[in-house]
């Protein structure tokens, strides 16, 4: 897997297909080589083999073009990266944490990004490599999702 530079974003357990569709317009724009859409993420063809309008409304054609795969459970994915040189940062708030400023990846990222309201699981926090956090200067603690995977993969890839 790292034998070229590869830019992974994994969606753990997101359930709002606006912002599966958001990640996945944002992964082109940074270059994403992957992404895997895990749990109960919903992916952009339906179970009957169908384009689903709703990610693609926001995706604008991204869906179609970053090749994507759907796995159950993040942990066998997350050793698998890892065992091939990929570097795997879980983006969340963590006493574990470091400002995501100050994360430094290896050539091959996977970037974890989790469930709306529960965050990145304890098993992939647990797996990951760092735990990333972006800091909160208003009252409310954190940012949509999509937006702050964004600001962390443009930050993580230095764009």
């Amino acid at each position: 897997m790292a034998n070229k530079k590869e830019t992974i974003l994994i969606l753990e357990d997101i359930r709002s297909t606006h912002n599966v569709g958001s990640f996945f317009r944002t992964a082109d724009a940074v270059g994403v080589t992957h992404i895997y859409l895990v749990g109960c993420t919903p992916t952009p063809i339906d179970k009957f083999n169908r384009k689903r309008s709703d990610i693609a409304k926001t995706a604008l054609g991204a869906e179609d073009t970053i090749p994507w795969t759907y796995i159950k459970t993040i942990t066998p994915l997350i050793k698998k990266l890892q065992k091939s040189g990929v570097s795997v940062v879980a983006l969340e708030q963590s006493p574990e944490s470091i400002d995501y400023k100050k994360v430094k990846v290896k050539d091959s990222m996977a970037l974890i990004v989790g469930n709306e309201v529960t965050g990145v699981s304890k098993k992939a926090l647990t797996s990951a490599d760092v735990i990333a956090e972006i800091p909160m200067k208003g009252n409310k603690e954190s940012l949509n999702v999509s937006v702050a995977g964004g600001i962390a993969l443009f930050r993580l890839l230095n764009i």
